[in-house]
């Protein structure tokens, strides 16, 4: 699901109409149903006051990489207002709505100026953002005039200051991986595969790996995700060290809070894991969405 439309039960008509429009599930209001669709949906439309639906998301929110952008319409049926995530789906709800009549009413600095942000680039183009802290900067810097969208094609090596922000091809799911010194090519495309079929996912569906920058030279795993047509990233350790796993790992004594779990969990949409970390021989794996 992944839309849902909020409504009061006194407005219930102008939700279904919503909803019918959106192809969404009409969800009936409570006290509680902010917190049940949080991390189950990627857009909320809540037919109600704007106060009713930010006290309601309040207590659940985490950050804007994370959360369901939440778009309020009013009970007229005039006004569409992205009141979180507008970067992140709200502001394209929003606008989407127009063809209802509903007038999308847009907050965000890129957008008032008629500027693409680097979120609507990346969501544009189908690709993701690698060094999500870097939007801020980037998004600064186009409201002031232009920045320039650079291709670079392989084989490179990308190195990025933070105010650069770096977009890969997006994927559905983000593989974190972790490997011994010397780990072979084959042995790491023989984990990836088990821990795909462990998941009940395809490896078609895994795109964008990622693991420590101090795994750069393991050549194994370079050749393993080339031979896949993957991105591999490798992230910076405060980077690494900014999640919290889910099970206890011994990369503390590379000053890591872990691998392959924290790994993933830097790019996941959802910050959640479909597959905690799994070892598979030399190779340990972790699965994100």
């Amino acid at each position: 699901m992944k839309t849902a439309v909020v409504v009061l039960d006194r407005f219930r008509a102008e939700g279904e109409k919503v909803a019918a429009f959106l192809d969404a599930e009409l969800v009936p209001y409570s006290d509680h149903v902010f917190g049940d669709l949080y991390g189950t949906v990627e857009t909320i439309v809540a037919v109600m006051s704007a106060g009713i639906a930010v006290r309601g998301c309040a207590p659940h929110l985490s950050d804007k990489w994370h959360d369901p952008a939440v778009v309020v319409v009013t009970p007229d049926l005039r006004y569409a207002v992205p009141v979180l995530g507008g970067h992140h789906g709200g502001n394209v709800c929003a606008k989407r709505l127009a063809e209802l009549g509903i007038e999308p009413v847009i907050s965000t600095a890129t957008e008032t100026k008629g500027r693409p942000s680097v979120e609507e680039t990346a969501r544009t183009g189908g690709f993701a953002i690698v060094n999500r802290s870097s939007t801020r900067e980037v998004n600064g810097a186009i409201l002031d005039g232009e920045v320039p969208v650079v291709r670079v094609e392989p084989p490179h090596i990308v190195v990025a200051n933070p105010g650069v922000s770096v977009l890969v091809n997006d994927s559905l799911y983000v593989m974190g991986v972790g490997c011994r010194l010397g780990t072979t090519t084959e042995e790491i495309l023989s984990a990836i595969h088990a821990a795909c079929t462990a998941a009940g996912i395809s490896e078609s569906d895994v795109t964008m790996y990622a693991t420590t920058v101090k795994k750069f030279h393991e050549t194994g795993l370079h050749e393993a995700v080339r031979s896949l047509s993957g991105n591999l990233i490798f992230l910076d350790d405060d980077t690494i060290n900014a999640q919290v796993p889910m099970t206890p790992s011994r990369a503390g004594m590379l000053g890591l809070s872990g691998v392959a779990e924290p790994c993933a969990l830097a790019l996941a949409k959802s910050g959640t894991l479909i597959l905690n970390k799994t070892v598979y021989g030399r190779v340990t794996i972790a699965i994100g969405k």
